[in-house]
């Protein structure tokens, strides 16, 4: 027969104490609860992330977006042919290199993000809210020096590499 293995006898799995597993879960988890109310007004997550990310920019090139999306570049450049016939983003030339396309939010992408801008800071508020101990712009700013440190590295690599 089977024997019943108790979660209290077995040893942790890795991954429950690996902090690159923790932090992608933490974002998943947190993160699906806002796509309930990105589902409700109709916007599926990668356009959110994409006008979020346009919100209060100038403009961005398609490779900026897609590294700030989490998406490939073939895939947000699809993305974005879709949201430019939707009349959400338009294409631009950039204004110091005419090779380089800058993306921008059109009013009706403005009008469209802008009460689920106002629900993700909400969601934001609710989410810290449950943690008073911590502080909101600490946990932040760890965040973005790791990003910060990760970009860094991959221009350093990239310069040594091409060298």
């Amino acid at each position: 027969m089977f024997a019943m293995v108790s979660n209290e006898a077995a040893a942790p799995r890795f991954v429950d104490d690996y902090l690159l597993y923790l932090m992608a879960r933490a974002s998943h988890v947190v993160s699906s609860e806002f796509h309930s109310v990105l589902r409700r007004a109709g916007v599926q997550v990668p356009v959110w992330r994409v006008l979020a990310t346009l919100a209060g920019s100038p403009g961005e090139t398609v490779s900026g977006l897609a590294d700030a999306c989490l998406l490939q570049q073939p895939t947000m450049t699809k993305l974005l042919d879709r949201m430019v016939r939707e009349g959400l983003v338009k294409r631009l030339p950039d204004a110091n290199d005419r090779r380089v396309v800058r993306i921008q939010m059109t009013p009706r992408g403005e009008s469209l993000v802008a009460d689920l801008l106002v629900s993700a800071k909400k969601h934001e508020a609710e989410v810290l809210a449950r943690y008073p101990e911590m502080d909101g712009m600490q946990l932040k700013n760890l965040m973005r020096a790791l990003i910060g440190r990760h970009r860094r590295g991959k221009r350093a690599m990239a310069v040594a590499v091409a060298s």
